[in-house]
């Protein structure tokens, strides 16, 4: 039997991601990226067409080396090194590697930075910054209000549709990563907004045509957004208030756990609310909002400094 080649294994990898795990569009792609590029430096570095069961520690720590002297950032690294894992282990279970050569690799140490978050009174300043007089500015309002209230990643908020809302329960379905979904709650304030704003909302001839579920957030022909408009759409609420330049749509999802935290949540309970699948990454916003009680006490207590 021939052995499999590099190329032909992470096709059917990819494959495996797609139909059985059922992996995102992103995760795929990001797999693909990764294994495509590692296949690329191993076929520039070794003569030959390289088997899967013949790479072995060594290769792996050459090619992550290759990377770190290519100055790839810390995290870039990490992500390369997991589907590397991810993809042998697979290889293993089809039979096509006897072992895992990138298992023995360790991540480059990360220098953690705290995400940056706005406080109660810029969040208050964003939120009110879309007019409420036209179609547009209720929905980007909404669209502000659902993703603060809920902590929502902005491929969650396009992802939303009509029969995920129940207004009477003041929550929402969300489908987040891995399509893995979860519960999220919605504040008064952000039912109030999609209300107002689904009143006046541009419908989709091709959607009513074809009975699929109405998205909830829809451009000006009626057509689903795409996570870079909103992006670009928060971008000018952004110089409109004059909020720090850095702020994204992951900011509001930053600053809904930090608050959270801040007001006495059980970090559990943020950790489902965020749909994190490890209490670990949770765990950063716990910094943030030690850093802010610090910053409070040497504001307030009298022999602080």
């Amino acid at each position: 039997m021939p052995r499999a080649t590099l190329s032909s294994t992470i096709t059917r990898f990819l494959r495996y991601m797609a139909t059985e795990r059922n992996a995102s569009d992103l995760t795929i792609k990001a797999y693909r990226e990764d294994l495509i590029g590692f296949a690329q430096w191993i076929s520039g570095n070794e003569e030959g067409s390289t088997s899967v069961d013949a790479l072995t520690p060594l290769h792996l720590r050459q090619f992550q080396s290759a990377l770190q002297q290519a100055d790839y950032a810390k995290t870039t690294i990490s992500r390369k090194l997991a589907s590397l894992r991810s993809f042998f282990k697979f290889a293993m279970r089809e039979g096509t590697a006897k072992s895992n050569p990138a298992k023995p690799l360790r991540n480059p140490r990360q220098n953690r930075k705290l995400p940056l978050v706005l406080s109660n009174d810029e969040i208050g300043r964003l939120l009110t910054t879309p007019s409420a007089h036209d179609p547009a500015g209720l929905r980007d309002r909404a669209i502000l209000e659902t993703m603060y209230s809920a902590g929502l990643r902005v491929s969650e908020l396009v992802g939303l549709r009509d029969g995920d809302l129940d207004f009477s329960q003041g929550i929402t379905r969300v489908r987040g990563k891995g399509r893995k979904e979860r519960i999220s709650p919605l504040g008064s304030y952000a039912v109030e907004a999609i209300r107002s704003y689904a009143a006046r909302r541009t419908r989709s001839a091709k959607t009513e045509i074809l009975g699929q579920a109405a998205p909830v957030f829809v451009n000006r022909f009626g057509n689903i957004l795409t996570t870079r408009s909103v992006g670009r759409m928060l971008d000018k609420y952004i110089a409109a208030a004059e909020l720090d330049t850095r702020t994204s749509p992951h900011t509001l999802r930053h600053s809904f756990a930090t608050h959270l935290l801040d007001r006495g949540a059980d970090i559990r309970s943020v950790q489902e609310l965020l749909g994190h699948k490890s209490l670990t990454t949770t765990q950063i916003y716990t910094h943030v909002s030690a850093t802010n009680l610090r910053t409070i006490y040497e504001q307030a207590h009298p022999r602080a400094q």
